[in-house]
């Protein structure tokens, strides 16, 4: 009984840890809690969020971060047609081959290539920004505790640091980083890109709009995984009434 209630504490405790404030490592950090369309049993992915955070990837966050796991194909989640995908990928280029001369070649990507890294290598990576590994954003919004509040907040974080805070070169201040100091120059300012539809580019709103994007990337099937949820949940509802009632006239003659 006891080794029981052991346990039934440590399953409570975590999920009181799971429910509570986000909260970075080290404790002194505290995350913006967004307000998601994706979050909570019924949550659903807002296709103009989508396709507005992937036009914010694109033109803000692309020249430093890939996405190894998303293929131009799957951008037909975000709303996009055929024509419309085999636009997008027609702007990049892909390394293809060999060719009949054993030579490899640059060529115009298709809708089943994977997006390009704008690096060719990690050590390449690592170059170009003062020895910083950029990450990978394919699955960044599940990799990290509270992802989507981390990646809002984070974009969010920039500051001038406290008087007495040492912030050597090519550091930034940021009240949302653990240790507050990130290698990452910030990268949203407002009005970084002009959407088409008219909705706010605010920093608020540009940094919603990618943190859905990427909350997409990192669970794609997460409307499917959620209405297979609830379906589940209605099924055992009923099942557990009816095995109610069975109970109550299996064992009536014995009350």
């Amino acid at each position: 009984m006891r080794t029981f209630l052991m346990a039934s504490a440590a399953a409570l405790a975590a999920l009181v840890g799971l429910a509570s404030p986000a909260m970075a490592a080290g404790g002194d950090v505290k995350l913006q809690a967004g307000e998601w369309s994706f979050a909570g049993p019924f949550g659903y992915f807002d296709k103009g969020a989508l396709q507005r955070g992937f036009q914010v990837y694109r033109e803000v966050c692309a020249g430093c971060h890939g996405l190894d796991y998303i293929a131009f194909r799957n951008l037909a989640d975000l709303g996009y047609n055929e024509a419309e995908i085999k636009a997008i990928a027609a702007e990049y280029e892909v390394m293809d081959g060999p060719d009949d001369e054993g030579e490899m070649f640059m060529r115009p990507a298709r809708s089943a290539d994977i997006i390009p890294n704008p690096y060719r290598n990690d050590n390449e990576a690592r170059a170009s920004n003062n020895g910083a590994m950029p990450p990978d954003l394919s699955l960044i919004a599940k990799a990290r505790a509270n992802g989507p509040d981390y990646i809002y907040s984070l974009l969010l974080g920039y500051e001038d640091a406290p008087e007495g805070q040492d912030v050597p070169d090519g550091m930034h201040y940021n009240n949302a980083y653990s240790g507050h100091l990130i290698a990452m120059p910030q990268p949203i300012y407002g009005d970084d890109v002009e959407y088409t539809d008219g909705s706010p580019t605010t920093p608020e709103g540009l940094s919603a709009d990618v943190t859905n994007f990427l909350m997409w990337a990192a669970e794609p099937k997460l409307e499917v995984r959620k209405r297979i949820g609830v379906a589940a949940v209605f099924f055992l509802s009923i099942f557990l009434v009816m095995s109610y009632f069975a109970k109550r006239r299996v064992w009536a003659d014995l009350h």
